[in-house]
């Protein structure tokens, strides 16, 4: 990834997520692996090592940072919740649970609102977040089904589709 393409990755995530995060998603002192279409427009980007792992086209494997969809916005993997958990002050493109919810949205369970104790006042329905235990824990991530509003109103309703637990 040049420097240019790192910029305006960086850009496109500070807009989705929130100042500061294009800097913790693409730091410059990290070279990335970026998947790419067949166009050369950047459809995955991938960290870290996979312990000797590979894909389906031999390549070696590291873990999702996110993707990069053909409407221009991101869609988290693990590691991008990751950092943007450690780098965006709290609750701030995260939806919050307690312990009753942990085990179920580590498995890929949804989450539903009356389970939610905090949410990001600037979440809206389709925002990609971070799901995180009361103690900070990153437990999932996904797409935001509700306005942070009703989030906090509402009894019943599907808060987050969860798209990815993290089980370890």
């Amino acid at each position: 990834m040049d420097a240019t393409e790192r910029r305006q990755l960086a850009t496109v995530a500070d807009y989705q997520f929130g100042r500061g995060a294009g800097a913790a998603l693409f730091p410059d002192d990290e070279e990335p692996e970026v998947r790419r279409t067949t166009s050369g427009r950047p459809s995955q980007i991938h960290v870290g090592p996979d312990a000797g792992g590979h894909d389906d086209l031999g390549r070696p494997a590291g873990e999702r940072l996110v993707s990069y969809g053909d409407d221009g916005r991101f869609r988290l993997g693990l590691a991008g919740g990751r950092r943007l958990v450690e780098s965006l002050p709290s609750p701030t493109g995260r939806i919050v649970v307690g312990d009753e919810s942990e085990p179920f949205v580590r498995e890929g369970k949804n989450v539903f609102a009356k389970f939610v104790r905090a949410v990001g006042s600037e979440i809206r329905p389709g925002d990609e977040v971070a799901v995180v235990h009361e103690e900070g824990r990153l437990l999932a991530v996904g797409r935001a089904e509700l306005p942070a509003s009703a989030i906090e109103t509402f009894d019943t309703g599907m808060a987050v589709k969860v798209k990815s637990g993290n089980r370890g």
